[in-house]
């Protein structure tokens, strides 16, 4: 589409609407999957506009992780530290992040460099601290929160490749079956658990969140290891 340079389409156009429309094509794709010229297609503005009202695609990024960052709330305070991470990181984080591919990698990139993450923060290394974590509340944090966002990274990562079709996941099969022949421990991770990654779909998106629930569940049993006397 091309914009006449006297059309006004930015008339109206706000840095809300735009982050708007770049939380959702982050929803439809991946945060690192659109550009600032798909953006502008969206809005049916040329790309300068964009700079003009918010600016390029890192500020763009940090404004939607930003929001998906705010749309987090923190559990009932009174629960036990265990229980509180876990509703946490599987009722409030992995929606959150899931549903917006590609923001949990910015966040391992950049940290979480937000006044909203603060409440959170300071609840959860409380709650570590008056267990008596060892070696310390901030490291213990760091690897609760860093596993469970790598684990949902690592999950956005297999979903760019989805598209890739039956072809190639049925080439892929063939190769493990081919190289497992003779190790049937091996053959049967393959069968059961490295098909349903490759098929894609609902199918894998159930295996993600079963091996997410997995991960939170094995580090928090580690990181109760260190504790001291409730």
């Amino acid at each position: 589409m091309t914009v006449p340079a006297s059309t006004p389409f930015h008339l109206g156009l706000t840095p809300e609407r735009i982050i708007d429309a770049a939380q959702q094509l982050t929803r439809e794709s991946n945060l690192f999957g659109w550009s600032i010229r798909d953006l502008a297609r969206r809005l049916q503005v040329t790309p300068s506009v964009i700079y003009h009202h918010v600016g390029g695609k890192d500020l763009l990024a940090k404004r939607v992780a930003e929001r998906v960052i705010a749309s987090i709330h923190a559990p009932d305070g009174a629960l036990e530290w265990q229980e509180w991470f876990r509703r946490l990181l599987i009722d409030a984080v992995y929606p959150a992040a899931v549903s917006h591919p590609g923001v949990a990698k910015w966040l391992l990139m950049h940290g979480v460099p937000f006044p909203s993450a603060a409440g959170i923060f300071e609840v959860g290394i409380g709650k570590l601290e008056r267990a008596g974590i060892e070696p310390g509340a901030l490291i213990a944090y760091s690897a609760i929160m860093n596993n469970a966002t790598l684990t949902i990274s690592m999950g956005d990562e297999r979903l760019l490749h989805e598209e890739d079709g039956p072809r190639d996941h049925a080439a892929m099969m063939a190769e493990f079956q081919r190289a497992y022949t003779d190790h049937p421990r091996m053959a049967a991770l393959s069968d059961e658990f490295i098909a349903g990654f490759a098929e894609g779909g609902e199918t894998a998106a159930r295996l993600r969140e079963q091996y997410y629930r997995y991960v939170v569940e094995v580090t928090l049993t580690g990181v109760a290891s260190g504790a001291g006397p409730a």
